[in-house]
């Protein structure tokens, strides 16, 4: 047998490994991306609604203007975020927000029981729904891409090809202690 017939069948394999691999990182890479836009796209649907829901608590709590601007201010930073944790952070400022405008709903009796109202509630109920699965879902997403990044041979040429570990969507510091509503 030719002796050089060996080293080609080696380049050749380890040409074939490297495709494959590239492959599997590409496809799981924009698997991260769409579960991304997923979340962004709940997170567009909930920053929809707020406008109505404002408007329809307005109409019942004129005087609740420091909510409104801050929720106003929270939409505006979720919309201008353009990093995973600009979004997290902004996502954290609006659910406080909204946590305190579902607060004030309540002290308004006649507010309550406005099918308006209501329906937008349930419609952001739902949201939020969605918005936290999307988030899991792109968790996921990022731990099987991070862990094929990182996992051998893999690793040893990810970065050369341009590929990174993903930044995960992670809860602001302080999340866990829910929103301070005080009248």
């Amino acid at each position: 047998m030719k002796k050089w017939l060996v080293p080609i069948a080696i380049v050749v394999v380890l040409g074939f490994m490297l495709m494959s691999g590239y492959n599997s990182l590409v496809v799981i890479n924009e698997d991260v991306n769409g579960k991304w836009s997923q979340v962004e796209n709940q997170l567009q649907r909930r920053a929809d609604l707020i406008p109505n829901l404002v408007e329809t608590v307005k109409g019942y709590a004129a005087q609740e203007t420091e909510v409104f601007t801050a929720l106003a201010n929270a939409r505006a930073a979720l919309a201008g975020a353009g990093t995973v944790s600009e979004t997290a952070e902004a996502n954290q400022e609006i659910t406080s927000a909204l946590g305190r405008l579902i607060a004030i709903a309540e002290a308004y009796p006649e507010l309550k029981s406005n099918t308006n109202f209501l329906a937008l509630q349930d419609e952001l109920a739902g949201t939020e729904n969605r918005i936290a699965t999307a988030r899991m879902d792109y968790n996921t997403a990022v731990q099987s891409y991070n862990t094929k990044v990182k996992s051998l041979p893999t690793a040893l040429y990810a970065n050369l090809l341009g590929f990174s570990e993903r930044e995960y969507f992670e809860a602001e510091d302080g999340a866990e202690d829910g929103v301070d509503v005080d009248f």
